[in-house]
């Protein structure tokens, strides 16, 4: 048995509020075991410079964690961010885009923030399947209101990791898991299960393509309970 007594192939209990907070057109606290994190969607009717005139919408993320979020303080990024917020963000950023159509959302801006307000392992899929939430919630309010015309979104999207601790394979890594993990591996897919993006490491030793297979393989089991939550979260009134 693990820490928090789950099996090996156990995801810690999810949990999504939606409607979290009033102002942005999406907001959603998403729990992961006592990881928690603010996701929010915020409409802006503008792009960026790089895309005005192209008729085409953007997405893009930033992420942070609040000071009291970590054991010991976590310094607010008041000297501009730091590399792995920013490298987090990137990913958020990405895998949210791979499910947009882009063109469909007109040239407006969808901007998505993460605010991790208590850390435990796994922030960044976390905050990918929480903003996912987020953006739905955000685009069905365009909609609603006859912005858009069709929905530019094409399918779901979540994350979570996987590692090898303790050599047993195992899915959505606390912290203390993950600190100790001699592999550590986070998956984002679709809800039609393709990849979106894969990031795994040898923190102490390698592994091998037998482990690796195998770690995909229990993280797409994961995504596809996580993708069944997040519709059952937006089918609730």
């Amino acid at each position: 048995m693990r820490i928090d007594s789950r099996k090996n192939d156990a995801l810690r209990p999810v949990k999504f509020t939606r409607n979290y907070i009033m102002h942005p057109q999406g907001a959603v606290l998403v729990e992961m075991g006592n990881t928690k994190v603010i996701c929010t969607a915020t409409v802006e009717e503008k792009v960026p410079h790089f895309l005005k005139g192209s008729e085409q919408g953007w997405v893009t993320a930033e992420y942070s964690m609040i000071p009291g979020s970590t054991g010991s303080r976590k310094s607010r990024n008041t000297k501009g961010i730091d590399g792995r917020s920013q490298e987090i963000q990137r990913l958020i950023g990405r895998s949210l885009r791979s499910i947009v159509d882009l063109k469909a959302l007109g040239e407006r801006t969808i901007w998505i923030d993460c605010d991790v307000i208590q850390a435990d392992g796994g922030t960044r899929t976390a905050s990918i399947t929480g903003a996912y939430v987020a953006l739905h919630d955000a685009v069905q309010l365009l909609l609603d209101h006859s912005v858009l015309e069709v929905n530019p979104i094409k399918t779901s999207v979540a994350a979570v990791s996987v590692g090898i601790y303790e050599s047993e394979v195992i899915l959505d890594l606390c912290y203390e898991e993950d600190s100790k993990a001699h592999v550590d591996m986070n998956l984002v897919m679709t809800g039609e299960g393709e990849l979106i993006e894969i990031q795994g490491t040898g923190e102490e030793k390698p592994f091998t393509k037998a482990q690796m297979f195998e770690l995909l393989e229990l993280g797409e089991k994961g995504i596809k309970t996580l993708t069944a939550l997040q519709a059952q979260a937006l089918a609730a009134e």
